[in-house]
């Protein structure tokens, strides 16, 4: 089917669905909690109605976006790749036009979302928009694209104690630290999946720059990853809930380590796909602490 037959509009909505990983949400969960933390942080456990819908409808817009931002600047390369070779755009389903309207139509509304805050918050977004677009490119020239993934996942964070309390303090850089190398431990067991796909395309990654210290690699960046985020809970003065949140997340990330070893690409794949559990977890972790730090002390 070339992109100038006629489609329903049942099946054209389905392909719009489709660009936008709408059956996979493992990519905005991602992006959610740990948005969703820092915003629960920001406003010491109690985020208004208004900040949780910004943010969680702005990440799943935005993510949504990205994905066909993305498919368009790979859809040369996608073909080649076994796992991506049949998304809209490359199997010649969706026109490009049609994909950057579709992207373009979220964006704005994202940013619509956005505007409902405040003005630091919004000037973060531009950042944001900016990075989300150059990503796909750098996968050409850049050895670690990851890292400028990482960037991209991490702008959540700044803007929601922007939104919050109209400025980014220090704690939340150490939480963008952590989420870096999280998307960089993550996005490294994505990238092992297509690695020899990728070698034959000439596509840059950091599973291909790290070679045979892949797993390695991936192992250092959850503990990286959380380092940073225990620093931010003790410049926080959290207690025994995040202590035991980012126990449970290494736990999960042994697991990743022992899934990933023999480089499978079905391994490598379950792992990515479950990173989101330990996003999660630690969530739940702050969302936790700063329940029990709000109830009065016993016997007051």
């Amino acid at each position: 089917m070339t992109p100038t037959s006629p489609l329903s509009l049942r099946d054209r909505w389905a392909l719009y669905l489709d660009l936008i990983r709408w059956s996979r949400p493992q990519g905005w969960l991602l992006l959610l909690w740990p948005t969703l933390a820092a915003l629960w942080l920001a406003s010491d456990g109690m985020p208004s109605v208004h900040m949780l819908a910004v943010f969680t409808l702005g990440t799943i817009l935005m993510r949504s976006a990205g994905c066909a931002v993305n498919d368009v600047a790979d859809r040369d390369f996608d073909r080649h790749v076994q796992r991506t070779a049949q998304r809209p755009i490359t199997s010649g389903r969706l026109s490009v036009k049609e994909a950057l309207a579709v992207g373009g139509v979220l964006t704005l509304a994202s940013f619509a979302l956005v505007l409902t805050t405040n003005v630091r918050t919004i000037a973060w977004s531009v950042g944001a928009l900016g990075v989300t677009i150059l990503y796909p490119f750098t996968k050409r020239f850049f050895a670690m694209p990851q890292a400028v993934l990482g960037v991209a996942f991490s702008f959540g964070i700044p803007m929601a104690f922007a939104a919050v309390q109209d400025q980014v303090p220090p704690v939340a850089w150490w939480l963008v630290a952590g989420n870096l190398a999280w998307v960089l431990a993550y996005d490294t067991e994505y990238a092992m999946v297509d690695r020899n796909d990728d070698l034959k395309i000439g596509m840059r990654t950091s599973a291909i720059t790290l070679g045979r210290f892949d797993v390695a690699g991936v192992m250092g960046f959850y503990a990286l990853c959380l380092a940073c985020w225990w620093q931010a809970g003790q410049l926080l003065h959290l207690g025994w809930p995040w202590s035991l949140a980012l126990g449970v997340a290494a736990a999960q990330a042994v697991w990743h380590g022992w899934l990933i070893r023999g480089r499978e690409r079905e391994r490598c794949f379950q792992a990515f796909r479950l990173n989101h559990w330990l996003g999660l977890t630690v969530w739940l972790g702050a969302v936790l602490d700063r329940a029990l730090a709000a109830l009065p002390p016993v016997g007051a």
